[in-house]
C-alpha cells in the first residue's frame, strides 16, 4: 500500500511546484513526492523544500522511502524521534501528570544545556523524556521509587518503547545506559550523560519549595561541585537566582 501522503489521488494543485535552485538560481520543477531533484543547470542534487519527513522517525519503511536523500539530511532522523518518545512517555504514565511534567521540564533544560555544550540532542532529549520511566515498575514491584530501583527497571521499559518506535540500536543502547545510572555518575561519563544529569539536577532544585540562601558563596560553591557541565552550572545560577 502506498503512503497516503504520496498517493496521487490525494494530490491538489500544489502537488507540482517550481522553485529556484538555491545553488545557482535556475528554475526547478518538483513533484511533491520527489525527495530530491538534480538541477538541470548546475547539476547539484537539491532536497525538496516542501516535503515533510517527520514520519521517517518511526516508519519501518523509511529507508526505502528516503534512500535517495543526502547523508546530511538522513543524519537528522534521530532528532525527529524525540517527539514520538515524548508521546510514548505520556501514554505510559497516563494520568501521572507529576511525572509527565517533571520529564518535560528536564527535557527543556536538557535542550538548553545540550545546545550550549554541543551534545547529541537526539540522545539527550530521548534520555530526558525517559530517565524516570522505571518509577512505575519500581513502585509496583518494590513499593518504592528509590533511585536504585528506578535505574534497574528503567532500561527495559525504555528499550521497549524506543524499539517500538523504530529507533536505531546505537541510540537505544546509549539512552538505556544513561537511564540505568543517571542518579549515580561515574568518573568518566559521556557529554550526553552529563547534560541529562545536570538537567535533572536543575529541575529537582528548581522544584524545591524551600530554597534559602542560594545567593551565598557557600551555595554557589556547592553548585560548582554538583553540576557536571559548565553550561549546566551557569543555567542553574540563572534559573535559581531568578526564581529566588
Amino acid at each position: 500500500m502506498q503512503c497516503p501522503g504520496q498517493d496521487t489521488q490525494y494530490w491538489n494543485k500544489d502537488a507540482i511546484f517550481e522553485i529556484k535552485c538555491p545553488e545557482c538560481g535556475h528554475p526547478m520543477e518538483f513533484f511533491k513526492d520527489d525527495a530530491t531533484r538534480r538541477c538541470g543547470n548546475c547539476k547539484k542534487k537539491i532536497v525538496n523544500p516542501k516535503m515533510d519527513f517527520g514520519c521517517a522517525s518511526y516508519c519501518k519503511f523509511a529507508e526505502q522511502c528516503l534512500g535517495t536523500l543526502p547523508d546530511g539530511f538522513l543524519a537528522k532522523r534521530d532528532d525527529l524521534l524525540k517527539d514520538r518518545v515524548a508521546v510514548a512517555m505520556k501514554r505510559y504514565f497516563r494520568t501521572d501528570f507529576k511525572r509527565i511534567g517533571h520529564a518535560g521540564k528536564v527535557a527543556r533544560y536538557a535542550e538548553q544545556i545540550g545546545k550550549r555544550e554541543k551534545a547529541n540532542l537526539a540522545v539527550v532529549l530521548c534520555a530526558a523524556y525517559l530517565h524516570d520511566i522505571g518509577i512505575k515498575a519500581a513502585e509496583e514491584k518494590y513499593n518504592s521509587s528509590a533511585a536504585e530501583y528506578q535505574e534497574q527497571e528503567g532500561p527495559p521499559v525504555a528499550r521497549g518503547l524506543m524499539e517500538d518506535l523504530g529507533a536505531k540500536k546505537e541510540l537505544v543502547e546509549e539512552v538505556c545506559d544513561i537511564i540505568g545510572h543517571h542518579h549515580h555518575p561515574g568518573g568518566d561519563e559521556s557529554l550526553n550523560f552529563k547534560v541529562l544529569h545536570d538537567a535533572d539536577m536543575l529541575t529537582n532544585m528548581a522544584e524545591c519549595k524551600d530554597r534559602k540562601g542560594i545567593d551565598t558563596p557557600e551555595f554557589l560553591a556547592k553548585l560548582d561541585r554538583l553540576f557536571l557541565t559548565e553550561s549546566g552550572n551557569d543555567l542553574a545560577k540563572e534559573v535559581l537566582m531568578q526564581d529566588n
